[in-house]
């Protein structure tokens, strides 16, 4: 498929360039060597459009579609992956599953906040037991008086060190696995909320992960959706934000080339610049490819998303591809630069890094192959 853009979106594309460059770029390094969560930036983001990008405009958002949201993030992400992450935690898996499955009361007091960048959001469905294995949740949520008492751990809670509000998802009805999740908006300021930090990670770090030890009370005005149907819910959510993370790889993989380019370009050994050498033509050559091609598969995954009611297989594939492409170009760039991209602090160094994620968040690539393989045989 080749999808032409429309001036709008590049308009967009431009004006994520642009804030990228300009604010992101400048943060990015030290994002990375302090670990500390980019509150001011993604506050600063919001002024652009970029906290509630799907978002419609009557609820604060920007009103554009899934093509201009994927261009945005990897604008962003060729950065810096943590500000990207963090963008896409807040659109994608929390702003726009409010504006899909809530009632209009739940709408005006958190799409709205989150839209404007009054407020940032957390996802909490990843559980000790529960990572791939998503609908193995532990978290119970017990009828109690005109609500419910939700107790349980969430763990790599992104956001959550600064978000007001998370989605929390618990098991009402013990025993049926994904048919008896929940899904609840739990402001993170109620009492019975524990917040504890998370290890250090190898990338993508600044993203305030921590965990979450939960003893709180909600009322029946907090269910998100329907009760027992958080499970669809979150894997719904789950098709845009693989799409949002594919794009987040495309960005890191983009900047590597970058990176790689410059250097062979600059770099002399035996007498002229290492560009000149067949071997690193060909892994320049291998990673402009592999990601050219991601590209495609993400554009369409976005565009589906705006199309389609489902899109899971279409998202998959998009984040099979561009992580795996991301990868490897951010391991061609290290091969290319060589002591140079392997010394800490250097820019390939923290790319190297950060891409690596993006083939486990989310559902792995092992997870993406499963999807892909059943909607194949199926339709064998």
């Amino acid at each position: 498929m080749v999808l032409e853009l429309t001036d709008d979106q590049k308009a967009f594309q431009a004006t994520a360039q642009r804030f990228a460059h300009e604010i992101v770029a400048q943060r990015a390094a030290g994002i990375d060597k302090s670990g500390e969560f980019p509150a001011d930036v993604l506050h600063a983001a919001s002024a652009h459009g970029l906290l509630g990008v799907t978002i419609p405009t009557a609820w604060g958002g920007a009103g554009r579609d899934y093509v201009s949201y994927a261009l945005a993030i990897e604008a962003i992400a060729k950065a810096s992956a943590t500000v990207a992450v963090s963008l896409s935690v807040t659109n994608s898996l929390v702003a726009e599953v409010i504006a899909h499955a809530g009632r209009d009361q739940q709408r005006e007091r958190w799409l709205r906040p989150l839209a404007t960048g009054a407020a940032l959001g957390a996802f909490a469905l990843s559980e000790p037991d529960a990572g791939t294995d998503a609908a193995n949740q532990k978290t119970r949520a017990v009828r109690s008086g005109d609500g419910y008492r939700i107790t349980g751990r969430k763990v790599w809670v992104a956001n959550a060190e600064e978000a007001s509000v998370a989605i929390v998802f618990a098991c009402t009805r013990p025993g049926l696995r994904g048919q008896g999740v929940t899904a609840f908006l739990v402001p993170m300021d109620v009492p019975g909320i524990r917040r504890t930090a998370r290890a250090d990670s190898l990338g993508v770090r600044g993203l305030g992960c921590m965990d979450l030890d939960l003893d709180v009370t909600v009322s029946d005005d907090q269910v998100l959706g329907s009760v027992d149907q958080g499970f669809p819910l979150a894997m719904w959510a789950l098709q845009g934000g693989r799409v949002a993370i594919a794009a987040q790889a495309l960005g890191i993989g983009e900047a590597a080339l970058d990176e790689a380019l410059a250097h062979a370009k600059q770099r002399e050994q035996f007498g002229q610049r290492i560009g000149n050498f067949q071997a690193i033509q060909w892994m320049l050559a291998d990673m402009a490819t592999e990601l050219a091609a991601a590209r495609m598969l993400t554009l369409k995954a976005a565009a589906a998303k705006d199309r389609q009611e489902k899109s899971t297989v279409e998202a998959s594939m998009a984040k099979l591809a561009a992580s795996e492409a991301a990868h490897k170009a951010a391991d061609k760039a290290m091969q290319i630069l060589a002591s140079a991209g392997y010394r800490r602090g250097s820019v390939v160094e923290r790319l190297f890094r950060d891409v690596r994620a993006t083939e486990i968040y989310q559902g792995t690539s092992e997870a993406q192959r499963m999807i892909i393989a059943a909607s194949v045989l199926a339709n064998a």
